[in-house]
């Protein structure tokens, strides 16, 4: 046993000196403790110096739009070599699925391009960091327009930033009108006059999108807040925005279908003459363009009861809460930087979220896209509130009833309001 016991204290002895020996060789000449010290601090700068990694979320489909968002996490690494951010696809029909389930299972990204109107839901559930005041400080804040700013806020305290927005407008066939005798509305009374006036021969004077979604809330929105209604606020004023869709089904203005349009069917119609006007955003204007080249068409603002509105889409980046806030803060400040947010959206199709660069001549410039430039000063978000999705089901429930004329406008305000109440009661 001793003797067992000697070989073993030789043997451990061999493999520490052989241990302290290699070492030692790293740093080319391997003689004592000094050298031995030397190499860990080495390794230990080398460890340093290697990337962060981050990864970020997004659910843009298509190579085009993959390759879009990593000339964005390409960019950021080009500054920042310490920092490398990976961008992951996740398909829109799971993206909130694999967020909820991630943020029980810890398994989350740093980074996550959301659509602005669940960012608060988000934000109260504990996904997203509170960025407040890593921002505070930030002159760059000042130059977002307040609805895009607003949509990346919850309760007072700012959950990331505005990637890029959208809203909605006023199409109109310029022939239609011109035949007519009709000037693009601007008021709702003149609107109602000139859809009836733009109805006969197979075309209606209007189309919106309403079905029963929040594609069809998105839709009502503009009108709603036109009257000075809020979206939590709607039994009162609101009631103008439900009388004014209902009264032109009721005189033939607006088509019933438009309940099981969606917003891609109102531009088919607009492109195969059948509508004089429609409510549709800007994502539209290729698709018209490559259906209908030789249509003649211009934009306007929504019509207005009290005030110009319009409704705000597009998404934001949120910081996700975990151990990298800080580098991933620096990324969404380099995306939201003047250069390069004016890069992504000309490339994107988005119109920038910034007023500098809004005011760019590539959008106030274009006849087309100068309106939904300027729509950007009057452009809400869709709450922001943790229980949005409820409560946009009770409006376009509300709206639902109004068109199909199943209800009354005043009946229908005051039903969807006490179902609003009643989530936010929750």
């Amino acid at each position: 046993m001793k003797k067992r016991s000697g070989l073993w204290m030789l043997a451990m002895l061999l493999v520490l000196s052989l241990t302290l020996a290699a070492c030692g060789g790293g740093n080319g000449n391997g003689n004592g403790n000094k050298e031995s010290k030397g190499s860990n601090e080495t390794a230990e700068g080398k460890g340093a110096s290697e990337p962060k990694k981050l990864t970020l979320w997004f659910y843009f489909e298509g190579k085009a739009q993959f390759d879009i968002v990593k000339s964005l996490t390409d960019g950021f690494t080009a500054k920042n070599p310490n920092i490398t951010v990976d961008p992951v696809y996740i398909p829109f029909a799971d993206f909130k699925k694999r967020l909820s389930v991630g943020l029980t299972a810890s398994e989350l990204p740093d980074i996550v391009i959301i659509d602005n109107p669940d960012h608060a839901a988000y934000a109260a559930m504990g996904l997203f960091a509170d960025i407040t005041e890593q921002l505070k400080d930030w002159p760059e804040k000042d130059q977002f327009f307040e609805g895009p700013w607003k949509s990346a806020s919850y309760d007072g305290k700012q959950y990331g930033i505005p990637l890029g927005s959208n809203n909605l407008a006023l199409y109109y066939n310029e022939q239609m009108l011109q035949d007519a005798g009709v000037t693009p509305p601007q008021t709702w009374d003149e609107l109602r006059e000139a859809a009836k006036k733009l109805t006969k021969d197979g075309v209606k004077g209007l189309g919106v999108s309403a079905p029963q979604n929040e594609e069809g809330t998105f839709q009502f929105l503009p009108w709603l807040l036109s009257t000075g209604a809020t979206f939590d606020q709607i039994s009162t004023d609101g009631v103008r925005a439900f009388s004014l869709l209902s009264d032109l089904i009721k005189d033939g203005s607006m088509s019933k279908e438009v309940i099981n349009w969606t917003q891609s069917d109102v531009m088919k119609q607009f492109a195969a003459g059948k509508l004089a006007m429609m409510i549709n955003g800007p994502w539209q204007i290729p698709d018209i363009e490559k259906t209908a080249p030789d249509l003649k068409y211009g934009l306007a603002l929504v019509p207005k009861d009290k005030k110009f509105a319009s409704v705000l889409g597009g998404e934001n980046l949120g910081v996700v809460n975990g151990k990298n806030i800080p580098e991933a803060v620096e990324f969404i400040k380099y995306v939201a930087s003047p250069e390069v947010s004016k890069d992504f959206a000309q490339k994107f199709g988005y119109f920038p979220a910034r007023k500098d660069v809004a005011s760019d001549p590539y959008w106030t410039d274009n006849d087309k896209l100068k309106v939904f430039a300027q729509n950007m000063e009057y452009a809400q978000p869709r709450g922001p509130h943790p229980k949005w999705p409820e409560i946009s089901n009770a409006i376009s429930e509300a709206l639902g009833k109004v068109l199909t004329l199943y209800s009354e406008p005043e009946a229908a305000a005051q039903e969807a309001q006490a179902k609003i109440d009643g989530v936010l009661q929750k």
